[in-house]
């Protein structure tokens, strides 16, 4: 008969600590970012009106013409 065998039963708390340790050993840290909630119709709406706004901008041809210019394309297929 074969002797069972120990397994480690660590909680989801203890693997997420071990992988930030690996983390930070590596010489990384954790940054906590925040970014707009899209599901959000008042933020729908305001970059709505934001890109209204842009659009209308007198340098727009002028900035669309340097984005061109400036921007390497050839990844692009």
């Amino acid at each position: 008969m074969a002797a069972p065998t120990k397994t480690k039963h660590r909680t989801p708390q203890r693997r997420m600590a071990a992988r930030r340790e690996r983390l930070r050993a590596q010489g990384l840290r954790p940054v906590q970012h925040w970014v707009l909630d899209l599901r959000d119709p008042k933020v729908r709406a305001d970059i709505r009106r934001q890109a209204k706004l842009m659009a209308r901008h007198p340098e727009n041809d002028a900035i669309d013409a340097w984005i061109e210019a400036a921007y390497d394309w050839s990844d692009w297929k």
